[in-house]
Parts: C-alpha cells; sequence; structure tokens
C-alpha cells in the first residue's frame, strides 16, 4: 500500500494523524483504525513519517490546497474547506483545473503525492484557489 492510501484510510476510519511541532508522529483515536490498517502502516513508518515531514516547512496556499484536496477525495473532515468549497462554484472549477494540469503532468494516482508534478501552471492555480478561499473567508465573516 503507498503512504497516502494508508493515511486515507486512518483518516477515513476517524483517527488523527499528525505532525507535532518536536517532530514526532501523534496518532489519535488509534482505536478506530483496523488492525490491518494499523499493520500496514507499521511496514511503511518511515516513509510516512518522511511525508509528514515533507509538509513542515509549507506555505499557507500549499496547506489549504493540501486540505481542499483532502475534502476532494473523502479523506478530511474540515467543516470551513467544506462549506467553502460547497458554497463557492469557482473554488470547486480552480480545484478542478489544478488536478487536470497535474495529470497533464503525468499525476494520475490520487495515492500518489502531487507535489512533484506541479510546474508554473499548477502554482499559479493554486494561488488562485488560496486567493479564492481569503475572499470567501473575508466575505463570510463580514
Amino acid at each position: 500500500m503507498k503512504v497516502l492510501e494508508i493515511l486515507s484510510l486512518f483518516w477515513k476510519s476517524g483517527a488523527v494523524m499528525e505532525l507535532l511541532p518536536s517532530g514526532e508522529i501523534k496518532l489519535s483515536n488509534h482505536e478506530a483504525v483496523p488492525a490491518e490498517i494499523m499493520d500496514a502502516a507499521k511496514t511503511v513508518f518511515p516513509q510516512i513519517e518522511k511525508w509528514f515531514k515533507s509538509w513542515a516547512n509549507a506555505t499557507p496556499t500549499q496547506l489549504t490546497l493540501w486540505k481542499a484536496y483532502q475534502q476532494y477525495c473523502g479523506w478530511g473532515k474540515n467543516e470551513k474547506i467544506l462549506d467553502w468549497l460547497n458554497s463557492d462554484d469557482q473554488a470547486a472549477y480552480l480545484m478542478n483545473d489544478w488536478m487536470i494540469e497535474l495529470n497533464k503532468n503525468g499525476w494520475n494516482d490520487i495515492y500518489d503525492d502531487y507535489r512533484p508534478f506541479e510546474n508554473e501552471q499548477t502554482k499559479e492555480i493554486a494561488n488562485r484557489i488560496f486567493n479564492n478561499a481569503i475572499t470567501y473567508t473575508k466575505n463570510k465573516n463580514t
């Protein structure tokens, strides 16, 4: 199993796995994770740890895009992101455009990290998605 496939199964089961500021990985609600998924995670734990640490210096744009992507895949439960994506047609169109561009660059599996397939075009779309999210949040809070 791929790292993101295992992590998605954790998240869908209701468990939370996150990188702490100390560099340690914290697993909450682990009792919700089926034993076979826990076993699979143990076999690739160094890769899971590496993946989490690869996000340590992510920008707000990158983090917003990741959260939206998780929501699209059904892996996350972020009500603010869900509200934004469900309320803002432009956001949904931009997410589709972003994924189409990634696919043109060779990305074709949701369980593969999309970041190696980014280019200037996908980064420009990502910035538009982020700016869209900021505008939506500001308008919602006024």
